[in-house]
């Protein structure tokens, strides 16, 4: 594992908005395992590589208010709503595709919450995965991680996930709690923050000693991270006004060369 030199139990401050290349991204990942990127940071490289990759941002955003309720909770939290699809990348073809509608599964060693059996949930809506916004930002992880590995082909897993707050019920982001999630590499892409507080997100080392701690907080705030070398976590959310509705709206892609 490569050296990790932020302070343990720091809080990274978000830098000004600075021009990123791959290779700057690229190396500060491999340098620490992970990487956040502030959304104005992100949202100029998307932007740079290409000038419509955000076009249709606003129906990518209101796309989250399309999710379904996750029967599969084993603590019975009614509080987790999504969707899903798996996608296939390969290098040589020079972009991805979306592979057959498959459950998701992750073994209990990974997630003793929920795992050891297949969950069915309802696909990213094509016209979603399919248009700028997020096909771009799946691009941009393939890009970035086939820079980084040797390993030219992808096996892809794309997550919308609402976690809500109620008075009655605190919503948790990672109820599996802090974890790896068996897979190569993960983008966590903030989308929305309504009426909520806390929602930190943690890094910590193999032997879960904290790292550092941040918010995803703008939307198109990024956390990278190499899930080989550190875990992570999230903090749970409550509402701010008891009497408004309070929800974290995240992407989230994995990827697990083939």
């Amino acid at each position: 594992m490569t050296s990790l030199q932020y302070a343990v139990n720091s809080t990274i401050d978000k830098p000004e908005s600075t021009k990123e290349s791959l290779e700057s991204i690229k190396q500060k990942l491999q340098h620490h395992s992970f990487y956040f990127m502030p959304a104005a940071n992100f949202r100029e490289y998307l932007l740079h590589k290409n000038a419509h990759a955000l076009d249709d941002k606003s129906s990518f955003i209101q796309s989250w208010h399309d999710l379904h309720l996750d029967s599969f909770m084993g603590d019975n939290g009614k509080y987790r709503t999504r969707r899903y699809s798996t996608l296939s990348y390969d290098e040589q073809v020079g972009n991805w595709v979306k592979e057959a509608d498959q459950p998701h599964y992750q073994g209990r060693d990974y997630n003793a919450l929920n795992g050891g059996i297949p969950r069915y949930f309802s696909p990213v809506a094509e016209s979603i995965l399919y248009g700028n916004t997020m096909s771009n930002i799946i691009k941009f992880g393939c890009d970035l991680f086939s820079a980084i590995e040797k390993n030219k082909k992808w096996h892809i897993e794309v997550h919308q996930f609402r976690i809500s707050a109620k008075s009655t019920e605190a919503g948790k982001p990672t109820p599996e709690g802090v974890h790896r999630d068996g897979v190569d590499y993960v983008l966590m892409i903030m989308v929305k923050r309504k009426n909520i507080k806390n929602g930190q997100t943690t890094i910590y080392d193999l032997n879960k000693h904290p790292l550092t701690t941040f918010t995803l907080s703008d939307t198109f705030d990024v956390a990278i991270v190499n899930d080989h070398n550190v875990y992570h976590g999230v903090s749970n959310i409550e509402p701010l006004d008891h009497n408004d509705v309070a929800y974290r709206d995240i992407f989230v892609v994995t990827y697990r060369k083939k």
